[in-house]
């Protein structure tokens, strides 16, 4: 696998998945796939009927990609004036050249086109570096944030005043951290992140000159047959550094009001958002207060499933439910006008959607949390954190739950905080 991934970086544009214990289309636990050159196109169109086209579910052919959070200004009477760093477009797909799938261990094509070396790359994805190989360790990275501390925590009391006056519930806030002309190996760093904190949507990604580093644990979307469901994250504790701390602190997760109130408030928006795509009263939710445990932290996720209305389209489950309630808030329109507010970066692809179409017409698709932004030729690397803002929040804590979150990747980076 290494070799041919370091020979796919020459390409333009590509994506691999990884679902360990996690199949998605297909019943595949990894995909990789190559296709078209990458044109980046403008982050905020004219107008809110100037639409970046969404795939068809009845094309009946392999389609990767993403949805940019920014998408959100096409769905909403939305804008985004923060800066932007990477002018990632509301949305990318591609038909690949070629596609491999994983299954039980062993990679197979599953699509290729009129002169493509498929069987080469095949037996390149076999070659797999051992776990027990030790990587090398990057060159230390310098990172800075957006916000001070005392700044963060300043504007987690003024969302705080909001809710009490009764704008919003809850809100997703977060913050960038980033470095200048940072030179990274970033197939590299991949792979030092996938042994650091190994997640179910693990991904590496090149977009012309830009890379998604991805351990995202979150599912937006899945689709199998009639059948769609979504697991929103909301709750969160780190890790501990005995087996006794760890299931006090999993138990402590359970069982705290502010928490479960959060993932309450989202699981109701996610309800909200399939019932406008949904059969007629199919909407369940399968499991609340699901406590899933990762290499870093311990998470609170909830299953939410319906079954669709037969004519419901790809744009149309798109325009229901993005951007996903656990990265908005709620109400999710309110909170996106206050998320521009308080925030200083244009998130852009983070929080955004990426995944595949089978040519079934099922899909699966992830969050993107817990993920690395670079751009090779500006040498600009970055990645956000958030944590879910209510009244009952101590802002100190939501700093120090961010710090959670990002540890993983500064791990793998070899950062610290300047």
């Amino acid at each position: 696998m290494l070799t041919a991934l370091k020979f796919l970086l020459n390409t333009p544009c590509f994506i691999y998945f990884s679902n360990p214990g996690n199949e998605c289309a297909a019943g595949c636990e990894a995909y990789l796939a190559s296709g078209s050159s990458f044109s980046k196109q403008p982050t905020q169109p004219e107008t809110q009927d100037d639409h970046t086209v969404l795939p068809s579910l009845d094309d009946q052919a392999w389609q990767f990609g993403f949805i940019s959070y920014d998408y959100k200004n096409l769905l909403e009477n939305l804008h985004s004036s923060n800066p932007d760093h990477f002018r990632i477009p509301p949305s990318f797909f591609i038909k690949p050249r070629f596609v491999f799938g994983k299954k039980e261990g062993k990679w197979e094509v599953l699509q290729q086109s009129e002169g493509v070396e498929a069987q080469e790359l095949l037996g390149q994805l076999s070659e797999t570096s051992p776990q027990n190989v030790s990587l090398p360790e990057p060159a230390p990275v310098s990172l800075r944030s957006r916000f001070s501390k005392s700044e963060y925590i300043s504007r987690v009391y003024a969302i705080k005043k909001r809710i009490r006056e009764g704008e919003i519930y809850e809100l997703n806030f977060c913050q960038e951290f980033f470095a200048l002309n940072t030179p990274i190996d970033p197939f590299l760093v991949y792979e030092r992140l996938s042994r650091i904190s190994p997640a179910p949507f693990s991904a590496f990604c090149k977009f012309g000159d830009t890379f998604l580093i991805s351990s995202s644990p979150e599912r937006f979307l899945k689709k199998n047959g009639n059948m769609l469901l979504s697991q929103p994250i909301k709750g969160t504790r780190r890790r501990g550094s005995t087996p006794e701390e760890d299931e006090r602190l999993k138990t402590e997760l359970l069982q705290d009001e502010k928490e479960r109130a959060e993932n309450v408030m989202i699981v109701d928006l996610v309800r909200n958002d399939l019932s406008r795509i949904a059969a007629k009263g199919t909407v369940q939710v399968d499991e609340l207060f699901g406590l899933y445990t990762f290499e870093q932290v311990h998470q609170m996720i909830s299953t939410v499933s319906c079954e669709l209305k037969r004519e419901a389209t790809f744009e149309e489950i798109i325009r229901a439910t993005f951007p996903m309630g656990s990265m908005t808030g709620a109400p999710k329109i309110r909170a996106m006008q206050l998320i521009e507010e308080y925030e200083t970066t244009r998130r852009g692809l983070y929080s955004g959607a990426l995944g595949l179409i089978s040519p079934q017409g099922d899909f699966d698709f992830s969050v993107v949390i817990r993920s690395i932004l670079y751009n090779e030729t500006e040498k600009y690397l970055s990645f956000m954190v958030g944590s879910a803002i209510t009244d009952k929040s101590d802002p100190e804590q939501e700093y120090e739950e961010c710090l959670v979150k990002a540890r993983g990747m500064m791990l793998a980076l070899n950062a610290v905080l300047a």
